[in-house]
């Protein structure tokens, strides 16, 4: 790539290309079109990231992104309160909302048991859904997490933990082709996998 005319842009490309999935190329493409746009605009859009960053919570419930301390949805009278879907990530709660299949709650694990990559259940929000189960009249958890030997180990040890209450363990139907991430599972199909869950089986 050709040097920069301009230190400010060269440093403005470098922030942009640390982006997932962002190269020098396109960092220097979105740059440059910002440059053209009206000052205004500009400062709105740094704003919004500054205010992203500073003003956005993860919920105190069950670990979702939220402008408040509880998020939308647990805080939903609309919800069924008796029913917990356990996923990896906050793409996992989209990708489910996105169905309009499911009315329960969620727990946001904030990823898997994995000792290759170094993550183990202390490093995950295991304990504070046991908290709940114990706190809520949880009645059913839905093991909603990625087919693959990471996921299949969490949601295994999580039934372990979850073996002295009185509640039903699911997990989403086969639908969802294994080792894929939900947030790449097509809406339909997720759905399906929702609304057709089977009995977890440790």
């Amino acid at each position: 790539m050709a040097n920069f005319s301009s230190v400010l842009l060269e440093n403005a490309v470098n922030e942009f290309a640390k982006l997932p999935g962002i190269g020098k190329k396109t960092a220097l493409r979105l740059v440059l079109h910002l440059l053209r746009q009206e000052t205004q605009e500009v400062e709105q859009f740094g704003n919004t990231l500054i205010r992203l960053k500073n003003e956005v919570h993860y919920c105190r419930v069950c670990h979702n992104l939220s402008d408040t301390e509880t998020c939308e949805i647990c805080a939903s009278p609309q919800r069924d309160t008796t029913i917990i879907c356990v996923v990896e990530n906050i793409k996992d709660v989209m990708a489910i909302e996105n169905t309009h299949q499911y009315k329960g709650l969620y727990h946001v694990l904030g990823g898997v048991i994995s000792p290759m990559d170094g993550i183990g259940p202390s490093d995950l929000e295991i304990q504070s859904l046991i908290e709940r189960v114990e706190k809520e009249n949880t009645q059913e958890i839905i093991m909603a997490l990625p087919t693959t030997m990471e996921g299949d180990t969490t949601a295994f040890y999580i039934s372990k933990r979850l073996k002295h209450y009185t509640l039903k363990i699911s997990t989403i139907a086969r639908g969802v082709a294994i080792g894929n991430d939900l947030e790449y599972t097509d809406e339909v199909t997720l759905g399906r996998s929702i609304v057709n869950r089977i009995a977890f089986e440790g």
